[in-house]
């Protein structure tokens, strides 16, 4: 795995030199992927903020994601993250964003979803892609490899 500070310096420059801004919706990573950003020196540049979503009422209430895809799809689904990352858009103003919601155990699994599904989502101005990834270990280890794969990825989409 890339060094994801590297990586998130990398990601900061770029945006910075666009004039571009990025934000997060987070349920399962809990502020991670927020904190593995500002740990950077001039992120506040192209971060004016994110929001941690972990219960399905404030998924709704604040990313406007519909009761219909929680009561169809769970909070653990493509679909949620698909709204996730239209409402925080919408929300902060941003170019960018990612947005994750999974299970990070030890508890929460079901044969459909165990532990370590996790939907990790990034929206560009051009596109928005959904990973539906299954990470393995700990709760730290599944929280420390979505933060990683999301920010890796959306270096990927940024071509750096």
């Amino acid at each position: 795995m890339k060094d994801i500070q590297e990586t998130t310096s990398k990601i900061i420059e770029t945006l910075s030199q666009r004039g571009e801004l990025i934000t997060c919706a987070e349920s399962c990573t809990g502020g991670r992927i927020a904190a593995a950003i500002t740990a950077v020196s001039g992120a506040s540049a192209v971060f004016h903020g994110s929001v941690v979503t972990y219960a399905n009422e404030i998924k709704h209430l604040w990313l406007g994601v519909s009761q219909e895809v929680l009561d169809t799809y769970g909070a653990v689904s493509r679909q949620c993250v698909e709204q996730m990352l239209t409402g925080v858009i919408n929300l902060a103003g941003a170019h960018y964003a990612i947005a994750v919601s999974g299970i990070a155990g030890p508890t929460g699994g079901t044969p459909q979803k165990p532990v370590g599904t996790v939907y990790i989502g990034i929206q560009t101005p051009f596109s928005q892609e959904v990973f539906q990834c299954f990470f393995h270990g700990n709760r730290e280890q599944i929280q420390d490899q979505s933060v990683a794969f999301a920010i890796e990825k959306l270096a990927e989409l940024l071509d750096i």
